[in-house]
């Protein structure tokens, strides 16, 4: 088997060599030299992801690179799952989680570009029980005593713009053991809710800090797909098939694949690699429930996902179809978090990084342990997808691959990777 696969290693290398002659969807290609990139460099990084099949890191793995607006490199490596046999495509469907979140963000600033909602306005417009919100505050057991949890109210409303940036006070159960975390732990989050019964829950739990003091990641963007659901009158899923997936031709995204004519290109990860934490398995998208979550529930393929990021890059625009201004963009990949916003020790852009309204922003050259210019915005999945947007040196990433354990580690080897493969501007 080692062998067969050292065999694929080299002709996936040999693919990659030969891009200028490879179909990459209907995206632009070039040779990378065209582009400022070395072939030789850009052909480490698929021996890489090969080495890493090969070891049992990861079953397999799909990257497309981008620069000046033209594919370089789009190339799949391993196995679709843990079982060897079946060869990973390029079409193949992953699970991208939190990378759910950018495209949200971008559907929900399509309304607040048609004046149908505002980034000022409080969620409690669009959702009503968001009204009553309460923070909880721990307070110190006496004698030893374990802490108790008081309630205050809410000294301002949580704003869109709150949504957008991750300063509502809503966090996620499974950072952290403070009494707010552990009740939403407590508060069965993952039972098969539609957005609004999952919104109202929400609503029902102490915030973790007053709104628009803290970056703390957590479920408001799926609150945000909530309110983009009131404001539109469709489902989530609808929404973003007729305004996103449809013009920017990325046909195979979506919450859910039940037609068996695709499910039989997802992208499985080894079992035990499965585990999301807090005894939260990867879930299958071959089973249609009623939540469609914006905070993480889609799926997508490579190039579709490369559409996306095209598209950011164009400043808004795909093939003719308009998505949002060049304005827009450029606030969006802004940094709305600044000094004044207090960020938890879990503040996963990093050092160098701000955050804006769906991505994570660098904001300095260094500070970061990774490479790449300020202005550079992001976000990940957490079963291990990836991209960037690099305007400066007009670059984009994406990688797919369903490794929870393995995540961290590609991520930071695939940026170094890159910008090493970068040698003209």
């Amino acid at each position: 088997m080692k062998v067969l696969k050292t065999l694929a290693s080299a002709l996936c290398l040999a693919g990659s060599l030969l891009l200028a002659t490879a179909h990459a969807a209907d995206l632009p290609r070039s040779k990378p030299e065209a582009e400022g990139l070395s072939s030789a460099r850009l052909s480490r990084i698929t021996a890489t992801l090969m080495s890493g099949v090969n070891e049992g890191r990861i079953p397999g793995a799909v990257l497309v690179v981008g620069r000046h607006g033209k594919v370089v490199q789009y190339d799949a490596v391993g196995d679709l799952g843990p079982v060897p046999g079946l060869p990973m495509q390029r079409d193949a469907i992953f699970r991208i989680y939190s990378m759910s979140k950018p495209v949200t963000s971008v559907a929900a600033m399509i309304l607040v570009e048609e004046g149908r909602m505002k980034l000022e306005d409080p969620v409690s417009r669009y959702i009503p029980s968001f009204g009553q919100v309460q923070v909880g505050v721990e307070k110190p057991g006496l004698n030893g005593a374990p802490p108790t949890l008081a309630l205050e109210p809410a000294r301002r409303p949580i704003t869109v713009h709150d949504l957008l940036r991750h300063t509502s006070g809503l966090t996620y159960g499974f950072f952290g053991n403070s009494l707010v975390r552990t009740a939403y732990d407590q508060a069965h989050l993952l039972d098969d809710l539609d957005n609004a019964g999952l919104a109202d829950r929400l609503a029902s739990l102490p915030l973790a800090a007053q709104p628009g003091t803290t970056w703390d990641y957590s479920h408001s963007t799926d609150v945000l797909g909530r309110v983009i659901e009131v404001v539109s009158g469709q489902r989530l899923g609808e929404f973003l098939q007729q305004r996103l997936f449809e013009p920017l031709g990325m046909k195979d995204t979506s919450f859910y694949v039940t037609d068996r004519a695709r499910q039989g290109r997802i992208a499985e990860p080894f079992e035990h690699d499965r585990n999301l934490g807090l005894n939260a398995d990867m879930g299958d998208p071959r089973v249609q429930r009623k939540g469609e979550s914006g905070g993480g529930g889609l799926v997508s393929t490579a190039m579709d996902f490369a559409r996306f990021a095209q598209m950011l890059r164009n400043g808004g625009t795909l093939d003719g179809q308009r998505i949002l201004s060049p304005k827009t963009i450029a606030f969006m990949t802004s940094d709305h978090v600044g000094a004044n916003i207090i960020r938890t020790p879990l503040y996963l852009p990093g050092p160098g990084y701000g955050f804006g309204l769906g991505f994570a922003v660098r904001t300095a050259a260094g500070e970061a342990v990774n490479p790449s210019e300020p202005g550079t915005y992001h976000w990940n999945g957490a079963a291990g997808t990836l991209f960037w947007v690099d305007p400066k040196t007009d670059l984009w990433v994406v990688l797919m691959i369903q490794s929870i354990k393995q995540r961290d580690h590609y991520r930071s080897v695939l940026m170094n990777m890159i910008y090493g493969s970068v040698i003209a501007p």
